[in-house]
């Protein structure tokens, strides 16, 4: 059966026993382990667990069930076979369609906790009854879940493809350069602008890939290829620590599967072959 995973405007879709929640406490996600397969428990697991939460936000279906994301609002009491861990350790070991739905569960839910209180008038906000979104009782502003844009992209030299640390990589990973759109620019300005920001060349023939969510907390990445047109790589020493030109056979350690980062270094390698390069 298909796992895709689709989402549907009913928010008063009412729940039931056998529809999947994915629960978080504290940024990490309740998951079971059964003969090493990761499942996201449904209604009644939670029942089960006793895990108490105030709110929960319909998400979607996905293969034919209702998909449901809540906080706990306590410490969940685990069993045998349950576990809580983070979105970034579960990205690796779970299918695409999973952990994009636990994504959206993940960034509805940080932004209902982070909109408690009107940004206009400083009043309590209440949920809307017809759509994800939250409203001031007192001035009327209306709060809808943030999305920010973000640009990622794979600069390529001939047969070389750009890659960096960032001072926040672990284990001496390198991956595309990367920033989020300012107010009022267009995508291929943030890409240029981006790119010499960090590591002071100039960029040419910008083509868009592919889109992302990236739930950590609430961005938008949009992928695209640049080739180098002019200047030296200087970086900052700050941000990025090193950045350098790599082929296919010398690659460092890169970003994992399920990242937009690492689908587009795979399509890089892809055309390389198609065009002969190894």
């Amino acid at each position: 059966m298909s796992n895709k995973f689709k989402i549907l405007s009913n928010i008063s879709k009412k729940s039931q026993a056998s529809d999947f929640y994915f629960t978080f406490f504290k940024g990490s996600l309740l998951i079971k382990r059964e003969n090493d397969v990761i499942n996201i428990p449904v209604l009644d697991e939670l029942k089960n667990l006793n895990v108490k939460y105030e709110s929960e936000f319909f998400l979607g279906e996905m293969s034919g069930q209702s998909c449901f994301g809540v906080e706990a609002s306590s410490q969940i009491e685990l069993k045998d076979g349950y576990e809580l861990i983070s979105l970034r350790e579960v990205g690796p070991l779970i299918d695409e369609e999973l952990f994009l739905v636990a994504g959206r569960a993940n960034q509805i839910l940080n932004w209902d906790r982070t909109h408690k209180f009107c940004g206009k008038c400083g009043s309590e906000t209440k949920n809307k009854e017809e759509e994800i979104a939250k409203v001031c009782p007192n001035c009327n502003h209306v709060m809808y879940p943030v999305i920010c844009p973000a640009i990622i992209v794979a600069v390529t030299k001939g047969d070389k493809i750009l890659l960096a640390h960032n001072s926040g990589f672990i284990n001496n990973m390198y991956s595309l350069i990367a920033g989020f759109v300012e107010a009022g620019e267009d995508l291929k300005s943030t890409v240029k602008r981006e790119v010499f920001e960090e590591v002071g060349i100039k960029v040419k023939n910008i083509e868009f890939f592919n889109s992302s969510p990236w739930s950590f907390p609430n961005s938008l990445m949009i992928g695209f290829f640049a080739e180098y047109e002019s200047g030296e790589i200087k970086v900052d020493g700050k941000e990025i620590m090193d950045a350098n030109w790599f082929s296919i056979d010398n690659f460092p350690n890169i970003p994992k599967k399920y990242t937009l980062a690492r689908k587009i270094i795979d399509e890089f390698v892809n055309r390389g072959e198609k065009d002969g390069r190894k």
